[in-house]
This record gives C-alpha cells, sequence and structure tokens, in this order.
C-alpha cells in the first residue's frame, strides 16, 4: 500500500464523502494524520472510484490501485490514462454499472476514458436530463461533482477565497462561465491534508474543498479532460435535440 498514494485518495475523495454522496459514513476518518491503512480500507467501498483505480492498475501492471500514480490518473490525468484500453473500459462498466440507469458510456466506445470527469459526464445519469432550455439542476450537479481548478486569491482561517470558473448552458452546449471569485474550505475543525493554501497557488477543486495544490501541467491536465468531457456532453446534447429526446431505452 502506498501512504502518498493513499493520502491522495482522501484528499479528493473527502468532500462527497462528507456530504454522504458516497463512500461509508464518518468521512472525518479520511482526514486524520496516520490512518493510511483505515484510508484504504474505506476506499474499497467507493463503488465509482474504486472500480477506476482497479482498472487502471491492472491495465498498466501496477499491483496496488492506491499508488501514487493510479490515483493521480483517476482524480487528475497522467500518462497511464493512456495506457488503458477504452472498449476494455466500458466492457467493465457493463458489468460494474449493469444496473445503472441513464449515462452515456455505453456509448462512448473509442472515447471512453478511466478518469473521474468521464464518470461525472457520462456514468452519472444527470447529462441525459439536460434539455434544450438546460436544466439547472443537471448543470450544478454536474459542476460540483467534476474535478475544476482554481486560483487562490486569499487565505483567511480554514477558508479560502479563489477564483474559479463554473459550468453554464448556452442553449445547446456547456461551457465555462467567466472567472468569478468564491470562498471554498481546505480545513475543518483544525483536519486538512494540505500544510495551507497561499496566494497565487493554482489548486483543485471538488465541491467546495480545495484538495490539492497543483502544477501547471496538472491544471491542464485537468482543464484538458474536463474540455474534452464536455465537448462528448454538448454532442449528445445536440444528439437529443434533434431527434426529440432521448433514445428509446436511454433513460
Amino acid at each position: 500500500m502506498s501512504a502518498e498514494g493513499t493520502l491522495l485518495f482522501a484528499r479528493y475523495a473527502y468532500p462527497p464523502n462528507e456530504l454522504g454522496y458516497c463512500g461509508p459514513a464518518g468521512a472525518s476518518v479520511l482526514l486524520e494524520p496516520g490512518s493510511a491503512v483505515e484510508i484504504e480500507s474505506r476506499a474499497r467501498q467507493f463503488e465509482g472510484a474504486w472500480c477506476y483505480l482497479e482498472f487502471i492498475a491492472e491495465s498498466t501492471g501496477i499491483t496496488d490501485p492506491l499508488d501514487r500514480r493510479v490515483v493521480e490518473a483517476y482524480w487528475i490525468g497522467n500518462e497511464l490514462l493512456g495506457e488503458v484500453d477504452p472498449g476494455a473500459l466500458v466492457t467493465r462498466l457493463q458489468h460494474r454499472f449493469k444496473d445503472q440507469r441513464g449515462g452515456t458510456w455505453r456509448d462512448a466506445s473509442a472515447q471512453a476514458t478511466a478518469h473521474h470527469s468521464f464518470h461525472v459526464f457520462e456514468v452519472y445519469p444527470w447529462a441525459r436530463l439536460i434539455t434544450a432550455k438546460g436544466n439547472p439542476t443537471a448543470i450544478s450537479v454536474l459542476d460540483q461533482c467534476r474535478i475544476r481548478t482554481g486560483l487562490v486569491i486569499g487565505v483567511e482561517g480554514e477558508s479560502a477565497t479563489i477564483e474559479s470558473t463554473h459550468l453554464c448552458w448556452d442553449g445547446s452546449a456547456t461551457i465555462s462561465g467567466r472567472p468569478q471569485r468564491e470562498i471554498v474550505r481546505w480545513s475543518t475543525d483544525g483536519m486538512s491534508l494540505l500544510g495551507g493554501p497561499r496566494p497565487g497557488d493554482r489548486v483543485a477543486l471538488h465541491f467546495d474543498w480545495i484538495c490539492d495544490l497543483l502544477t501547471d501541467d496538472q491544471c491542464r491536465q485537468i482543464e484538458s479532460i474536463d474540455a474534452q468531457q464536455r465537448a462528448r456532453l454538448s454532442g449528445f446534447a445536440t444528439e437529443t435535440f434533434s431527434s426529440g429526446g432521448p433514445r428509446p431505452g436511454s433513460t
């Protein structure tokens, strides 16, 4: 087990776990120093993320699904994603999420990627709920669940002011809106897996939580994959609108 990879997993998994969206109860364990063994046990209970971590590890000959390289590939993106066969991934997902209604992943074919953004935009059913008039709830869910990048403007206590973009609907596609400032958290009740952000840092955000401090290359990885997924979502939406609604059996 990689302690470094385990802690990286915890940084990104904490926000949805805290909200009760995935993983077992007791999210605060993910922020406790020295709890790598417990985090590994909990990681296996994240039914979405663990499936991808296992598949990336198997595809690249890495024995530990929580190896830092594997965890980084799933949440951020790196060279390991290029070694994952898209068709084999879809086959795995067909077994893992056979009862999952909605989503566009069954038609992903060569575009499937073992990244969190793919899971958010294509395995979740929310994309199919977007209509020609948009769907504020669906857009908000996709926006909050994805990993996005931001720039730290200031820090006060356990919160930080950041500048980031959110998803918007322009009538036919999901686009990135103009950068806007918002207050997010990097610590709660004195617990955090980060040393503390500073003004000028580039950060990864999941819901209202700063998960990580990013390099320029990591920012480009996240933003590039996010753009690819938004383009696919827009393509699906255009097809849906032109056909008068979702295809038979798609919802």
